[in-house]
């Protein structure tokens, strides 16, 4: 079967390509009568106008890149990206927009150039996820007039924001938590320093022990990679020092969940021993036993958030700042059963 092009309907209909153009793409300048004629001819004959020449027609491809950036980055199905993506894309979707993924695995032969992609697809935006030791692509493509939006990295280019949970407050609720439940001795698992994200946590941790009178303790504050078995690993280092925290904070639940593992391994008990928290409230740790107490990031807000700005962006909105979005605590066995929190209070 011949696949008509828009030299054809223009034929069939007696007009020119442009004015075929402008019926397509709804614009002005054509009279009723004629975007009739082409509308008749286009319904009998199903022509669809091809992606290219429709985005040429409208200097749009309603294409969004969506690049997990870093030399570490996140796996496609880790937990909390995993739903913040699904809300981002079920929001644009509804906009008319689709999604192509972009691939770093040439990364460590400085061949990746985000910025030269997304002009070859003619992307109207990009969804950038934050990863470790991010590539100079990021930045270029950051500083560029495409728009761009950053979830837990911060840019900061003209057409560019961002989306992230105030990390700062992520650690201050739980050092609060413990604070209001009589817990002083208060351990910390960061996720690598060489992570902005790590960072702000840690220096909530910090701040908030120091707003309340309490001691951080060096030995009881170690590092991890936000993976489980990193959070085994520092939670063993700190079983085996000469002292033990009441409590252990971790700026990941999956790290938490290797910390828990620890610490059963050691024959203590949660939380009659150690109260345990993380952060995220990935499904999994409803299910630990016992469940696991943990800072919630609106995952589902995000998403939203990140698919709604960046529309704007397109559109040419300016002065978007950066949305930090509030975590909230959620109370489980982990740290105490919630009878036993509004008792002590």
């Amino acid at each position: 079967m011949t696949t008509l092009t828009i030299r054809d309907i223009a034929q069939m209909s007696g007009v020119s390509r442009g004015t075929v153009s402008k019926v397509i793409n709804n614009y002005d300048g054509v009279s009723e009568l004629t975007k009739r004629k082409v509308l008749e001819v286009i319904d009998k004959t199903g022509y669809q106008p091809t992606f290219s020449a429709r985005s040429l027609a409208t200097k749009k491809s309603s294409l969004i890149g969506l690049i997990y950036a870093g030399k570490i980055n996140v796996e496609f199905n880790h937990p909390f990206f995993n739903e913040v993506i699904s809300s981002f894309q079920k929001t644009l979707g509804a906009m008319g927009y689709d999604i192509i993924i972009f691939s770093n695995e040439m990364f460590d032969k400085d061949s990746v150039d985000y910025l030269a992609r997304s002009r070859h697809y003619r992307l109207d935006g990009c969804l950038i996820i934050a990863g470790e030791e991010v590539e100079e692509a990021v930045s270029e493509l950051d500083k560029s007039d495409i728009p761009c939006l950053g979830i837990d990295l911060e840019l900061t280019g003209e057409n560019s924001s961002y989306v992230m949970t105030d990390n700062f407050k992520v650690s201050q609720l739980a050092v609060e938590y413990l604070y209001l439940n009589s817990i002083r001795d208060v351990g910390y698992i960061a996720g690598k320093d060489s992570s902005d994200i790590s960072n702000q946590r840690l220096e909530g941790f910090l701040q908030t022990m120091s707003q309340f009178g309490m001691t951080a303790q060096p030995q009881w504050i170690k590092h991890g990679n936000f993976f489980e078995s990193s959070g085994y690993e520092a939670m063993e280092v700190i079983l085996q020092g000469e002292s033990l925290p009441k409590a252990i904070i971790a700026a990941s639940d999956m790290m938490a969940l290797g910390a828990m593992r620890a610490i059963k391994d050691y024959g203590l008990r949660i939380p009659q021993d150690i109260q345990v928290l993380g952060c995220d409230d990935v499904e999994a740790c409803r299910y630990m036993e016992p469940a696991l107490t943990t800072i919630k990031q609106d995952k589902q807000k995000i998403g939203r958030l990140a698919a709604i700005k960046l529309n704007d962006l397109i559109n040419g909105v300016t002065g978007l700042r950066p949305s930090l979005v509030d975590p909230e605590l959620v109370i489980r066995n982990s740290s105490g059963t919630a009878e036993e929190v509004t008792k002590k209070r």
